[in-house]
């Protein structure tokens, strides 16, 4: 009965480990911007994928998809002098 017990309380931890615990769900579709501003698609550098851009929510600027080897990776996006494009001044 122990040992029972024993299992069932270490495994209620592991289980627990593979819920999301989010609580958003976000669809492929709506991920990524739709329109991307003329503004922005002028002043980007080049070598960076506009299809996949986002805003980041912490710091306002915007963000693209770099596909690399192994992971894909959020990536600042840089304007052609290399600053970071946002949607409102650093403060």
């Amino acid at each position: 009965m122990f040992k029972k017990s024993y299992l069932l309380i270490c495994a209620l931890p592991l289980i627990a480990a593979c819920q999301d615990i989010s609580g958003t769900t976000v669809s492929a579709s709506n991920q990524f911007i739709a329109e991307v501003p003329e503004g922005v698609t002028s002043i980007a550098a080049a070598g960076q994928d506009l299809t996949a851009l986002k805003i980041d929510p912490i710091d306002g600027c915007y963000t693209y998809r770099h596909v690399g080897p192994v992971e894909d990776t959020m990536l600042p996006l840089r304007a052609k002098n290399g600053r970071p494009i946002c949607t409102r001044a650093s403060s």
